[in-house]
């Protein structure tokens, strides 16, 4: 039985921030990492996502940083003292908003800064001062070297997704950060996986941390009904098709490996008919966003992404992610149907399985030590009647004999030849020539000679002007003269 969050030690206005949001009972992550935190240490936390790990590290920050809050405006009174740093832009605006709700009855400030948005905003709010910073490391970096921010008296940092952070190649860029942070701090560590990477860091930043695993490594959520399906790529926008049919689902996630596939794959979803849009690193800030709340408000049903524009999203009662394309990376499976299923609700995640994707499905089957099974799945025939192309350079008809059988029985006139002018439902019979339906007849042998053959004299050759004919050179048939003896 879990644990309510009135018998924590918090102060009233963060239980009335969470009584507000509607929360009760803590999740398993947060029952052991908040008191943990409370006490001061540094943890080392493995969770899947959607287990409420924002709430398990912002409540007792948050707490333990009201020994600082004050009614002065002055911003030297409000120094940064907690960081905390998330891969993405969209986790990062998402992490600042919970922040922002639970700390809403406190003096406490924060804000979030990330790239691909102006930094003049984000400096005229970092000049206020905050307590509570919340930073993609990219961002951050620019500002500390604009001389925007200052972390010399950061008492707690969050290193949240940590995992995907290494993955992006954020490790040097966490150097720095950390370089410039006090030495004694509180450190806490969030990932999906515990990696041997992610073992590396820690044991670099972290003192004699606490380790919290609320799942097994590398375990997905027991509320996920996963199924494989074998497919063609030519047929695997009609196999999505077929399984929302089928399964009533009104929302899912389609991951797609690349930013041009999920681009091409958004505008095949809306041409047939489907709302869809595109989430990935090459749309703008204001799109993400702008693409992020349309999918949020159900205004759009599908949402394509990569897998680093889709980490961390936590958007709630989502029933379906489909992997339009396996994963290179079998971790990166863990974490895409993590975006299904949330906080014990159920969800499907549907795996299309091409003949190329046998190695990343054995690694797949490896990681989370379940056999898997790659099933047919059956499609209905929703082309269209008559002619289609078909992949080849021809084009063929898909109406059966008997179809053609049954329109030239209705329309005397029909035959599979030219269509009629000005009559586009039926065909006439193409305009036959006699000369063809006629046996062969030779004809009778003329008894004149050709005007070729009437001259017995083979016609000259002629060649070429540019060539002059060979003359014979009189010297040379000269008789030799004999000289006297």
């Amino acid at each position: 039985m879990t644990q309510a969050y009135s018998s924590l030690a918090l102060a009233e206005p963060l239980k009335r921030a969470v009584a507000d949001m509607g929360y009760e009972f803590m999740t398993p992550i947060q029952e052991q990492a908040i008191p943990v935190v409370l006490a001061g240490q540094d943890v080392m936390g493995a969770a899947q996502t959607g287990t409420g790990k924002t709430a398990a590290f912002s409540l007792p920050l948050l707490q333990r940083l009201l020994k600082h809050e004050t009614s002065s405006v002055s911003p030297a009174r409000h120094p940064v003292r907690a960081l905390v740093l998330l891969p993405t832009r969209e986790l990062a605006d998402q992490v600042a908003q919970q922040v922002a709700l639970y700390a809403k009855y406190t003096k406490l400030r924060s804000t979030v800064v990330f790239g691909g948005m102006d930094m003049k905003p984000q400096t005229l709010e970092l000049k206020k001062g905050v307590e509570v910073l919340v930073a993609t490391p990219g961002r951050l970096l620019d500002h500390i070297e604009a001389k925007n921010v200052v972390l010399n008296q950061v008492e707690y940092v969050v290193l949240d997704e940590a995992d995907r952070m290494l993955d992006i190649g954020f490790l040097p860029d966490l150097q720095r950060i950390l370089s410039y942070l006090p030495k004694s701090r509180t450190t806490l560590l969030f990932s999906a996986t515990f990696s041997p990477e992610i073992k590396r860091l820690a044991g670099s930043y972290l003192q004699n941390p606490i380790t919290i695993e609320v799942a097994r490594p590398n375990e997905t959520a027991s509320t996920v009904e996963q199924r494989f399906f074998s497919s063609t790529d030519d047929d695997k926008r009609r196999a999505i098709k077929q399984v929302l049919k089928d399964r009533g689902i009104n929302q899912a996630f389609i991951f797609v490996n690349s930013k041009l596939g999920c681009a091409r794959l958004t505008r095949a979803l809306e041409r047939d008919g489907l709302k869809a849009a595109a989430l990935h690193g090459d749309k703008s800030q204001d799109e993400r966003l702008k693409a992020l709340e349309a999918f949020k408000s159900g205004e759009v049903h599908l949402l394509c992404c990569t897998d680093v524009a889709a980490r961390g999203l936590d958007i709630k009662d989502v029933p379906a992610v489909f992997n339009y394309d396996v994963p290179f990376n079998a971790e990166d499976y863990v974490h895409r149907i993590g975006r299904t299923g949330r906080a014990g609700a159920s969800g499907i995640a549907v795996t299309l399985v091409t003949s190329h994707d046998a190695r990343q499905v054995a690694e797949i089957e490896k990681l989370i030590k379940k056999k898997i099974n790659v099933e047919a799945i059956e499609l209905d025939d929703d082309r269209p009647r008559g002619r289609f192309n078909d992949g080849r350079r021809a084009w063929r008809s898909d109406d059966g004999e008997e179809q053609r059988q049954e329109r030239s029985d209705r329309q005397p006139g029909y035959s599979r030849g030219h269509r009629s002018e000005g009559h586009r439902g039926g065909y006439r019979q193409a305009p036959q020539d006699p000369f063809f339906d006629k046996p062969y007849e030779p004809g009778a042998p003329s008894q004149a000679p050709a005007s070729w053959e009437a001259s017995g004299k083979a016609q000259p050759v002629r060649g070429s002007t540019n060539i002059r004919s060979k003359r014979k050179i009189p010297a040379l048939f000269k008789p030799t003269p004999v000289s006297a003896e």
